[in-house]
């Protein structure tokens, strides 16, 4: 066997005892407390038992110390490589993911890694793994995450314009509203909610595969709602179809949760019965169309998303009845919590001096 090594003499066990109680590294605590039981004399196999350590890893760690002293017995973290990629190079990399394949001459719709893989490779010259791609798509804040439908017709220029030409719209809208009176900002959709129901996302243990009940039947119903952001209110009706008379009822129920004295400006989409000739709006209501294809202006497209993952998905609905029941549940839940409605629904372009 070999003989032990001898500690340096500069430190008493006292010293080191000291040293440990006064540690922020656990492992050189018991590294140090290991060495002072040697130093008080302790069989070698017995003092590294103390430190979690066999006799040769305790031999190692006195070299160590012997060399370097008590900093030596801290653990000796790894830096890493060095980075492969320039700093310029990955906002390069960056713009290319940001802007998408190029069907023809990537041969994808979407980014995969072993595509990214292939583009590093022939525009920097670096080879990744295609595991090290996805850390490095990380890296540089890019979630893998669900894409948000667009109509193929959207333009985001008409949405913006829209938005920066809002208060003009505004005050050619309320012309013959008087100055001093109140104006409530509303927005207005519908949903369709039925047994053929959605499948939401949910906490699960790692490498399972949740289910849910997912009904195939028909049977469904619209959910009529609108929002007053600023005063976080709302008012709804479910209905059997998504026609004039049903956007009447529910002009008229907007019309009576209006502040009494308030006058209130109602934007919603062109959707044909919003536009009808055979709708009497209230005279407390004043209608502005949204652009074409743009439901991103209307909040209440998330108010949608809200309560179907809170409420309305997941889950089977025998009759139509059950539907109605479950829609009228859904809001009352929401319209119990005002700060929700006006956390969802506040937009800057257009709550001007509300926010």
């Amino acid at each position: 066997m070999a003989a032990a090594v001898k500690l340096r003499t500069d430190y008493t066990a006292s010293d080191l005892r000291r040293l440990a109680a006064g540690s922020r590294h656990a492992n050189q605590s018991r590294r140090l407390l290991s060495l002072a039981a040697v130093l008080d004399g302790m069989d070698r196999e017995q003092a590294a038992r103390i430190g979690g350590m066999d006799r040769q890893t305790l031999r190692d760690w006195v070299h160590r110390f012997n060399e370097q002293g008590p900093d030596g017995l801290k653990d000796i973290r790894a830096k890493g490589g060095v980075a492969r990629l320039t700093a310029e190079q990955l906002r390069a990399f960056g713009e290319i993911v940001e802007t998408g394949p190029d069907r023809a001459r990537d041969g994808v719709v979407r980014w995969r890694r072993i595509d990214l893989k292939r583009v590093i490779e022939e525009r920097f010259g670096v080879v990744y793994h295609e595991r090290t791609i996805g850390k490095l798509l990380k890296q540089i804040g890019f979630p893998h995450i669900s894409a948000r439908p667009r109509h193929p017709g959207q333009k985001v220029e008409t949405m913006e314009a829209f938005k920066k030409n809002f208060p003009a719209t505004l005050k050619a809208h309320l012309g013959h509203v008087r100055k001093r009176k109140p104006v409530e900002i509303w927005f207005q959709d519908e949903a369709r909610i039925g047994q053929k129901n959605g499948l939401v996302r949910q906490w699960a243990r790692r490498g399972t595969r949740p289910r849910q009940p997912a009904d195939q039947r028909y049977e469904s119903a619209y959910l009529f709602g609108a929002i007053c952001p600023a005063r976080g209110v709302g008012a709804a009706l479910a209905m059997p179809f998504a026609d004039t008379a049903a956007m009447q009822a529910h002009l008229d129920e907007i019309s009576r949760t209006v502040a009494r004295g308030a006058h209130a400006v109602l934007l919603l989409d062109r959707a044909g019965w919003h536009t009808t000739d055979k709708l009497r709006v209230p005279k407390n209501i004043t209608l502005i169309l949204l652009p074409s294809r743009s439901p991103e202006l209307n909040p209440v497209e998330n108010v949608w998303q809200y309560l179907r993952a809170n409420w309305l998905s997941n889950r089977v609905f025998d009759a139509y009845p059950d539907i109605i029941e479950a829609a009228c549940d859904a809001w009352k839940s929401l319209t119990a919590t005002p700060a929700v409605i006006t956390s969802i629904g506040m937009r800057d372009w257009a709550h001007i001096g509300q926010l």
